[in-house]
């Protein structure tokens, strides 16, 4: 049973969301903002839905204070229109966004498609021998790690789904819908720049080629690369 940190001044809406989830079989806690959520986050949480919008600490500076600490997955909750929100939280690590108002079916789809791609594999066999390699880059999905030149690389499960992906099709043109698609588990939508926001985070997190190439490559109108070895 996952667990559920749900984050909104909207007491309203958290309550009838913990309804519709605790049906689904999650588990959930609430919190009403920012400071309260910091407090009730621990390892044990599986995925946070915060909202953006809150008295206290607003959920983009709780995100922020959040990933200085943890990895957990989270979806901000964001109002038709606050584009600039969805970039920010997204540059700060944020795994998806979903404007209000959502339909259920929506949000229960969403919440699904992190938790399949961010929650850690308990076969042992599976994490000592799953390994992608490219570049200098070892990605290990089963223990959610990416060690490249070296070092080990914080990233979020959805940056590290994404890593994933590309180095699973190296050299070759990957479109953004398929991205979002096979990555973030939602069509892309005009205007949607989260694949964007999640490439531009491994570009900053990844270090420098020892060749000076670029390690990911956008062909514009088209989508990304990875650059081949080869």
């Amino acid at each position: 049973m996952a667990k559920i940190l749900l984050v909104d001044d909207d007491t309203e809406l958290t309550s009838l969301l913990t309804d519709i989830l605790e049906l689904e079989g999650f588990e959930v806690c609430e919190a009403n903002n920012g400071e309260e959520g910091l407090a009730k986050v621990d390892d044990s949480i599986d995925l946070i839905l915060l909202d953006v919008m809150m008295p206290k600490l607003n959920g983009t500076e709780m995100l922020r204070r959040l990933r200085e600490n943890y990895a957990i997955p989270v979806m901000m909750l964001t109002a038709k229109g606050e584009e600039i929100d969805r970039v920010i939280g997204l540059e700060l690590g944020a795994d998806d966004y979903l404007p209000k108002p959502f339909s259920d079916r929506e949000l229960l789809a969403r919440m699904r498609a992190i938790l399949r791609r961010t929650q850690t594999s308990t076969n042992a066999t599976q994490v000592q021998s799953d390994c992608l390699r490219s570049q200098g880059i070892e990605v290990y999905p089963g223990r959610q790690e990416v060690i490249c030149q070296g070092q080990l690389i914080e990233m979020t499960g959805t940056e590290l789904a994404l890593l994933s992906y590309l180095i699973q099709h190296p050299g070759k043109i990957i479109a953004k819908e398929e991205l979002s698609l096979e990555v973030l588990g939602k069509r892309l939508a005009p205007f949607d720049r989260a694949i964007d926001m999640h490439v531009s985070n491994l570009r900053k997190k990844l270090p420098e080629r020892e060749d000076g190439k670029a390690r990911i490559k956008t062909l514009r109108g088209k989508g990304y690369l990875l650059v081949d070895d080869q």
